[in-house]
């Protein structure tokens, strides 16, 4: 993949950046800013170079048509704050108003569309439609940089089909994702361990499944773990379980056992009787969930056997809480976890999504770990050894 600076003298130039700027928000208020941040470096790098920059990007799924729920203008101002200079915010995606705001940008200004999935070609399956909006983008431009990692695994138009459309560079966020997924799939340093958490193990079947084949240690949390307990013959209350899933699971027990993968569970769960954070919680045995209570973390002795065995590895995946940690009653397990990657001294990989939520929420400082990703199922496929259309276009 080109980097930016294979791109040449971009000064006066019309720069569309495809961003990951997929941020949580409650009503106006993002409540964690962090994948803007991390979009930042490229954003500045190019203003800096004299490129007129137009950034692309999608929030949330909207169906296809504007939907004030899903703007980007809280992003924009945000943005701006971080940038320290005026971002220009178009209110549509492509069309006079986008065009006039591009039109108006000096030497190293800033701009945001509108969010793409406002389209509803932006998503189509039908390569036409997909394309004709692509040259519509296209048209406010005269390159392109990828730089949003955690949408690569979309075949979308402002992730595939501009890239071919415009001469097209990674972003430094893309090319150091890649780097380091690399690390973990192609000669990972031993021994090495791999911590999925995260609502659903039908989300997680292919990692899975190729993880087996190179991870020394799979630690299982989150709401995935209750089907993992079921498969074992465990009762597991009104926990999350997919039922359809449980001969799937039986078969990795088995396989993890026949390899020689050391695959951990939880030995003990914090349950609770209702969904809420003021609910009553005990912590039971893994294997005596009572009927009626449901498991919403695991428990603090799994916590540190969690930690210890992650203590001794020199490479650390991690995705997916270990259990409902927006609430103050089942955050522990999470933290143990992630205490023990900061802790540690091999090389940690938190990956994306709600993992990413969780640190920063948790107040663990970002340095600590050896790498964040802006990708949870970007990353995920890229680990189950799939073509991602993102990286794939930026490559051609």
């Amino acid at each position: 993949m080109q980097s930016i600076d294979d791109l040449g003298d971009l000064s006066g130039k019309r720069v569309l950046v495809r961003s990951d700027l997929n941020v949580p928000l409650d009503g106006a208020t993002i409540t964690d800013d962090g994948r803007i941040r991390a979009s930042l470096p490229v954003i500045q790098h190019l203003a800096a170079a004299g490129a007129r920059v137009v950034v692309c990007a999608h929030l949330g799924r909207p169906k296809g048509a504007p939907d004030p729920t899903y703007s980007l203008a809280p992003v924009a101002h945000r943005l701006q704050e971080l940038l320290g200079h005026q971002v220009m915010f178009s209110p549509e995606v492509v069309g006079q108003q986008a065009e006039a705001t591009v039109a108006a940008l000096p030497d190293g200004g800033v701009t945001l569309l509108e969010n793409v999935r406002f389209a509803a070609a932006e998503t189509s399956k039908d390569d036409a439609e997909r394309g004709a909006f692509a040259e519509q983008l296209a048209a406010l431009a005269d390159a392109y940089v990828g730089d949003a990692f955690g949408a690569v695994h979309r075949k979308h138009a402002s992730v595939y089909d501009v890239a071919r459309l415009l001469p097209h560079a990674a972003g430094d966020l893309v090319r150091t994702e890649v780097e380091v997924l690399r690390r973990l799939t192609e000669d990972p340093q031993r021994p090495y361990a791999v911590v999925l958490g995260g609502s659903k193990v039908s989300d997680k079947l292919a990692v899975i499944d190729r993880l087996l084949g190179v991870a020394d240690k799979i630690l299982v949390g989150g709401g995935m773990v209750y089907t993992f307990l079921a498969a074992q013959g465990h009762e597991v209350g009104t926990s999350l379980l997919e039922s359809d899933q449980i001969d799937t699971v039986m078969g990795y027990l088995a396989e993890a056992e026949k390899r020689g993968v050391e695959l951990i569970l939880p030995t003990d769960i914090v349950v609770a009787d209702r969904f809420a954070g003021d609910a009553d919680v005990r912590v039971v045995p893994a294997d005596a969930i009572p009927a009626g209570w449901m498991g919403l973390d695991i428990g603090p002795a799994s916590g540190a056997a969690f930690a210890a065995a992650l203590s001794e590895c020199a490479t650390i995946f991690w995705n997916g809480p270990m259990g409902v940690f927006e609430m103050a009653p089942f955050a522990a397990g999470t933290r143990a976890v992630a205490r023990a990657l900061t802790d540690g001294k091999g090389f940690s990989v938190v990956g994306g999504g709600d993992s990413a939520a969780a640190v920063r929420t948790l107040g663990f400082a970002e340095s600590a770990f050896g790498h964040i990703s802006t990708g949870g199922g970007a990353s995920l496929e890229y680990l189950e050894g799939k073509t991602l259309p993102g990286l794939q276009a930026l490559e051609d």
